[in-house]
């Protein structure tokens, strides 16, 4: 009877130190998940929000410029159609500027020689057995011309607006950012005339956009510098020269 009152007892001590030390365990196991969380590295998206990017961007190179069959050609996805384009600019470029060929030069002497093969197949057909050459009709729509126009217009009038915004004094720093880009521009058209211009840029934009994704995780770093540095710069330029402008005096005057 006594081993038997003494059982259940036995039996009640072990399910409360089993109950106890199982509580112990799971207090232990969470608290070294908290750590665990606490210590767990930055997701890799958080990273890369860290990660600065020239211009702010936040989408890919080729997103940048389009995503489509354009910024497949400035990135050299194809590299035949790439060259092609390349080597056609080129060879326009050469044609006006160094051999000094004029425009309506040369589009006279292609109507001369087109117009003289068409002709003379078209009447000599006859003794070399084959068939007349087929002339196509030339038929140009009008919706592409308008929609072109209209897409002109829309970007003529933004710019205008802007330049207006501008000249009404509201921001000095857009004022002077305006005032040395065109600067700029009077500069380098000095320097050489339009069409050598357009293919200079022609070039830089099929070859920068591909050097940037290539090397871009070397030149934002240095971007990121140089914005840093660019910015301390236009801070003191501000304090001793920009805040002594007395901007707000002549807004006072004129309202």
């Amino acid at each position: 009877m006594a081993e038997e009152s003494e059982n259940p007892i036995e039996s009640m001590v072990e399910k409360i130190s089993e109950k106890i030390h199982d509580h112990s365990s799971s207090s232990s196991d969470s608290d070294s998940d908290s750590e665990k969380r606490e210590k767990k590295p930055e997701s890799p998206s958080s990273v890369k929000e860290k990660i600065y990017r020239l211009f702010g961007r936040e989408k890919p190179v080729h997103k940048v410029l389009g995503g489509g069959k354009a910024a497949d050609v400035f990135l050299w996805r194809n590299k035949k159609v790439t060259a092609g384009v390349l080597g056609f600019v080129t060879a326009i470029w050469v044609l006006f500027e160094l051999i000094e060929y004029h425009l309506l030069t040369l589009v006279g002497h292609i109507l001369i020689l087109s117009l003289a093969v068409l002709f003379l197949w078209a009447n000599a057909h006859t003794f070399i057995n084959k068939t007349p050459p087929r002339i196509p009709e030339v038929y140009i729509p009008e919706e592409p011309f308008l929609q072109v126009a209209a897409a002109l217009r829309i970007e003529i009038n933004r710019g205008c607006a802007v330049l207006r915004d501008i000249a009404s004094g509201k921001d000095l720093k857009s004022f002077l950012v305006v005032i040395a880009a065109f600067w700029i521009m009077s500069v380098v058209g000095s320097w050489c005339n339009f069409l050598t211009l357009f293919y200079i840029a022609f070039v830089l934009l099929h070859t920068v956009p591909l050097l940037y994704e290539k090397y871009e995780h070397k030149i934002d770093p240095l971007a990121e510098k140089a914005m840093i540095e660019i910015k301390k710069q236009y801070a003191v330029f501000d304090a001793k020269v920009l805040s002594k402008i007395p901007v707000a005096a002549l807004k006072a005057k004129r309202v």
